[in-house]
């Protein structure tokens, strides 16, 4: 069998540029926040999951609510960053580092 190359492909970096433009552009920016607040969401699930915990256990840990989890969870809320540190703080037993890119 031969193998061939396929030159029609496309980077995902680049098929961002051409959907939304290159980074510095406001539209572009929009959807990177967007896709950073998604996989904050998938971490704490994931992390609430290998902990054992479910959403309401979670909240009470940690002095929220059940729908506030959740929301967190499926990216249909901003998380203010006092309450992030308190859910990994108090929920997860683990501290919180910022890292900023430029």
């Amino acid at each position: 069998m031969k193998l061939t190359s396929n030159n029609n492909l496309t980077s995902f970096g680049d098929h961002l540029d051409k959907q939304y433009g290159k980074r510095g552009n406001a539209e572009r920016e929009k959807f990177e926040e967007g896709f950073e607040a998604f996989k904050l969401g998938v971490m704490i699930q994931e992390l609430r999951k290998e902990q054992g915990l479910t959403q309401d256990q979670l909240a009470q840990k940690c002095g929220t609510t059940k729908t506030y989890i959740s929301r967190i969870e499926n990216d249909a809320s901003d998380i203010r960053l006092s309450t992030l540190m308190r859910i990994v703080r108090e929920g997860f037993g683990g501290s919180l580092r910022l890292n900023v890119e430029w």
